[in-house]
């Protein structure tokens, strides 16, 4: 009969390779981790901030002392969309409030930026911008099903919509009294 295994105390001595990370000479990451933290890090001090002027608004992980050496600013963030960005940048990038809020912040910028649009007086061209000439040239038969599902959602909304009852008008509760006569 087996001894059963989980009852039995285990020494961390006996296992290969544990401990190996206590000294932290011998710790593969020690140079990184000590790197990270700026008061141990001799090269600080001499080490840019950045190899790129910030002239406008970066937004940074809070896991990072400073901003980093090179960045893409396209355009500072701005409108409710600048406002969820910034939101979401107050966590920690291994967290959902992290990346879900600035999913959102991407779908917002495409409303404003259509919105941007119309209040300019340029009407955009949705169907081109999202590719469905080239879509019908060559993929033709999943742009039918996608539209076809896309319209077919619409009007299941609009008759969803427009059968509800309407405000004042009750409708007759039929009981079994009124079956009586039957």
């Amino acid at each position: 009969m087996e001894k059963n295994v989980i009852n039995t105390p285990i020494d961390p001595k006996q296992i290969k390779g544990w401990g190996i990370d206590a000294d932290p000479k011998n710790d593969p990451t020690y140079p990184m981790r000590a790197r990270m933290n700026i008061a141990q890090d001799p090269d600080y001090k001499h080490r840019p901030d950045s190899l790129q002027p910030v002239d406008v608004e970066v937004l940074r992980s809070v896991e990072r002392p400073n901003v980093s050496a090179v960045f893409g600013t396209p355009e500072p963030p701005s409108g409710l969309s600048g406002w969820i960005r910034r939101a979401a940048f107050h966590y920690s990038e291994n967290e959902y409030a992290h990346w879900l809020p600035l999913i959102l912040a991407d779908r917002v910028n495409v409303v404003e930026g259509v919105l941007s649009d119309l209040v300019h007086g340029k009407v955009p061209n949705i169907y081109a911008e999202k590719g469905y000439p080239v879509e019908w040239k060559h993929n033709r038969t999943s742009l039918i099903l996608k539209l076809s599902t896309v319209a077919a959602v619409a009007v299941g909304g609009l008759i969803l919509l427009s059968s509800g009852d309407k405000k004042g008008k009750k409708r007759k509760q039929i009981r079994p009294r009124d079956y009586q006569d039957y």
